[in-house]
């Protein structure tokens, strides 16, 4: 293969990978956009039930514990969330994958096997998000999220920042920052490389650690403002570009991680707010409401008759 043949070739393979990931990042943020017009009812009154972010209007009483189909759904929020905030950052290490690969002149391979890569690296994110999920789940069984997933508790926010700020100061960020700054270097520091199914997992999924140590607590500040806060979900997407991809990433993130601490502080000093926490289910003469779905407004079973409370 001649060099300007190889030349040609490494460029449509660098517009492949860069194509197939703005189409995921696409459809990512397309599905986290449609969720987030679903969990905004207009106005109705969410104080007694809590949505399940399904896009088709599906809501429980708030005393109703969580369900299989519940869980699925809040997983495959966080999951296709994660994809559309991290794959744009992550977009330099796999095209920079794609390119060893190619020069290395392995035939046939560099393509499957940078797509295994990524794979690798969002199955790191996977394993987050289902621990977003329980996090998730404990929180609203202890009535700390409202009905769109926002912290209700004061101490809980300012517990969060606060961590979340230290944490942006501690070695381990560093250590985890360095390893997302620096695509080629971590290819030489882990091996460079790789041809073969598993050994591009491994790597894959080695850098999504490093990823996921680098970011982790970033993500957790969703259970402040909002599971399902598109502005804030942006907004900590484009902190996560400049803390990579910027040359004072780091600085960025120190800096970050003092408006955090200075907003917990803040919110720990000041006078409590009453937190719209879901009240407990009344029962009344035996009547009792199940969920169920009708374009975006609560349906429900059984006796569903006005009595009066004893």
């Amino acid at each position: 293969m001649t060099g300007g043949t190889l030349e040609t070739v490494l460029r449509r393979d660098r517009l492949i990978v860069a194509g197939a990931l703005g189409a995921i990042v696409a459809l990512a943020w397309a599905y986290v956009l449609w969720l987030a017009a679903d969990m905004d009812m207009g106005g109705m009154d969410m104080s007694e039930f809590r949505m399940i972010p399904a896009g088709i209007g599906i809501m429980l009483p708030t005393s109703e514990p969580w369900r299989a189909i519940e869980f699925s759904f809040v997983f495959l929020m966080w999951a296709v969330m994660m994809v559309g905030m991290m794959a744009p950052s992550a977009a330099p290490m796999i095209l920079m994958y794609a390119r060893v690969g190619r020069q290395g002149r392995i035939a046939g391979k560099p393509l499957a096997a940078t797509g295994w890569f990524a794979a690798g690296y969002f199955l790191a994110w996977m394993g987050f998000s289902l621990v977003a999920t329980l996090v998730q789940w404990g929180l609203e069984r202890e009535a700390l999220l409202g009905p769109r997933m926002a912290s209700t508790s004061n101490s809980l926010a300012a517990v969060v920042l606060i961590a979340a700020g230290v944490y942006q100061w501690t070695p381990l960020k560093d250590v985890c920052l360095t390893q997302c700054q620096t695509p080629l270097g971590f290819l030489m520091r882990h091996g460079g490389f790789r041809g073969d199914v598993p050994g591009c997992l491994g790597l894959g999924l080695r850098h999504g650690a490093y990823c996921v140590g680098c970011c982790w607590v970033l993500m957790a500040l969703l259970f402040v403002v909002g599971v399902m806060n598109v502005l804030w979900i942006a907004l900590l997407a484009l902190l996560v570009l400049l803390e990579k991809l910027t040359p004072w990433g780091r600085w960025v993130a120190r800096a970050a991680g003092l408006a955090c601490v200075a907003a917990g502080v803040w919110i720990a000093s000041s006078a409590p707010v009453t937190a719209v926490t879901a009240p407990q289910a009344t029962q009344c003469d035996g009547a009792s409401t199940s969920f169920g779905i009708s374009n975006g407004r609560v349906a429900s079973s059984g006796d569903d008759r006005i009595r009066p409370c004893r």
